[in-house]
């Protein structure tokens, strides 16, 4: 590894990056080296919240702030009761999952009203979500937070340009934020002013009346980045086409060691002992003598 000056470039193994600007480069030694890690973390600042409910603060979401929750700039839990241990905020909507749409609303009202400045992009995850914070800094890297855009599992049902998997999380810009709450939820022909339905569906409905586009999360080889199922789950698929996902799913999808993304960013359906698995996986876990080599930060792309 070679710095190339204390502002905008290191080379790793003859490979170029180009960091943001304000980046001090100070030389590391040993196993770990998350330079480049740290600078996105001061240039994609995400801010993520954990849809949860009373009888998952201990059971599942104190978990998730034990483990990748820990990577985002700010990490909030929506619930329905305040739990000062866990930090939680409670929403004025009745508990129950015929309320999520409801929940989700009133989560992105607050976070608009209370943290707005604080982050460029906002990024809603279940309680039972594993996410890999850095491969979506990666993914958000050359987005402007000032384009109207949002990436998730795309599913290509009820919305025309599709809608993100509420289980696999999505993650929206601070424009997109910003037209849902000022647009689209004040406007009962944009949004279901109602507090029941299906919250990603709904949400996919009033980003799309409110010209957010559905964005392609899917790396260079055509491989998702998001996902509905355990890493288990998509790597041995469910072959049976009356299966709801092969009905749903907007893109082509691969199996095998192929299923997935270098740079996955998410998976649903995680129990707590498997967010420590992969946490161990990810972070820990090293086969002695093999460096990897990370692709280069793309160009930045002009706000739409």
């Amino acid at each position: 590894m070679r710095y190339d000056g204390i502002l905008g470039r290191v080379t790793v193994n003859g490979t170029k990056y180009f960091l943001p600007d304000g980046i001090t480069l100070i030389r590391q030694s040993g196993r770990n080296n998350d330079v480049l890690a740290k600078g996105l973390y001061n240039e994609v600042r995400i801010l993520c919240w954990v849809l949860t409910n009373p009888q998952n603060h201990d059971l599942k979401a104190k978990h998730i702030k034990a483990t990748w929750g820990k990577r985002c700039n700010k990490l909030l839990f929506m619930s329905t009761v305040e739990d000062p241990e866990l930090g939680t905020i409670a929403l004025p909507v009745p508990e129950g999952r015929n309320n999520l749409w409801g929940k989700t609303k009133e989560a992105f009202k607050y976070i608009y009203k209370h943290h707005l400045n604080e982050a460029d992009w906002f990024f809603k995850a279940d309680d039972d979500t594993y996410t890999i914070v850095e491969n979506m800094r990666f993914l958000l890297y050359p987005y402007s937070p000032n384009t109207p855009i949002y990436f998730g599992c795309r599913y290509r049902k009820f919305v025309k340009q599709g809608y993100m998997s509420g289980g696999a999380g999505y993650v929206l810009s601070k424009e997109a934020l910003r037209r849902f709450v000022e647009k689209a939820l004040p406007n009962k022909t944009l949004c279901m002013e109602n507090s029941y339905g299906a919250e990603d569906v709904e949400i996919g409905k009033c980003l799309e009346n409110v010209e957010v586009i559905a964005g392609d999360s899917r790396d260079i080889k055509g491989r998702g980045r998001f996902f509905p199922f355990t890493p288990r789950h998509h790597l041995f698929p469910n072959k049976d086409k009356s299966l709801w996902y092969w009905d749903f799913v907007y893109y082509k999808t691969h199996e095998g060691l192929n299923c997935c993304s270098d740079y996955a960013v998410s998976f649903h359906y995680m129990r707590p002992k498997e967010l420590y698995l992969l946490e161990y996986l990810i972070y820990n876990f090293h086969p002695y003598g093999i460096i990897y080599e990370h692709e280069p930060l793309p160009h930045k792309i002009e706000a739409i």
